[in-house]
């Protein structure tokens, strides 16, 4: 199997082994964590196959290759299977050696794993937020501490007056807090960026990306696939 844009569930037939000269990816097409992988591969122009995953009945072989059940997963021709999404685009750099991403030097290589760290502490809001709208909830105080954090973000950016978090040109930590950034539109966030200028510019930088261009899944197809995702029956192969 090349690839499948359908998602493969329960009692699906396993993929054969991957090609020579390529790499296969295990993916979702709405998963963010997924879209950091995706965006690695277009970035550096990687030969790879993408088959995608029903997250809700999930094929006993691919819990074979990840017990944990969760996407990115990678596999190489020889079998190797890389998951989670920071070490498999951490590998597909070493790896794949043209147009690197994660910087040479050491102390700049820390800086990005710590904002990576930092923004793991934000991504539960775009969840918790929209959930809490449609059951009802008071979510004003989940929204100031997004906009906090976002704040936060746009600090960064403000004291070093690039383009980018590491500079004029995109590097891996721009890749990996994006595919967020790309659903702030969809689930009704946006606003929450209104206190964060150079956060906005940041995002208008990124959309004139090729990868980001490539990669992207427009608003409304988001909108429709989180409505039957918070309906909880999620439709992963909406909008084919």
């Amino acid at each position: 199997m090349a690839s499948s844009e359908k998602c493969l569930g329960k009692g699906s037939t396993p993929p054969g082994p991957v090609s020579n000269g390529r790499i296969r990816l295990y993916s979702m097409r709405f998963c963010p964590f997924a879209q950091r992988t995706r965006l690695v591969l277009h970035a550096k122009g990687i030969k790879h196959d993408t088959i995608n995953i029903n997250l809700k009945d999930k094929p006993d072989w691919f819990l074979e290759k990840n017990p944990m059940g969760l996407v990115p997963v990678l596999e190489t021709p020889a079998g190797e299977v890389i998951y989670e999404s920071p070490i498999t685009c951490d590998y597909l750099d070493d790896v794949y050696t043209d147009k690197k991403l994660i910087p040479a030097d050491p102390f700049e290589r820390a800086q990005q794993k710590m904002l990576l760290e930092n923004f793991s502490k934000v991504t539960p809001y775009f969840y918790k937020i929209p959930m809490g709208r449609r059951s009802g909830e008071d979510i004003s105080k989940l929204e100031e501490e997004l906009k906090e954090k976002l704040n936060q973000l746009n600090e960064k950016l403000a004291g070093k007056k690039t383009k980018f978090f590491a500079g004029d040109a995109i590097t891996m930590i721009d890749y990996m807090i994006w595919p967020w950034f790309e659903r702030m539109e969809s689930l009704g966030l946006k606003h929450c960026m209104a206190g964060s200028p150079e956060l906005k510019k940041w995002t208008e930088h990124m959309l004139g990306d090729p990868t980001i261009k490539a990669t992207m899944v427009d608003s409304e197809t988001y909108k429709g696939f989180y409505k039957t995702y918070t309906e909880g029956k999620p439709d992963y192969d909406y909008g084919l």
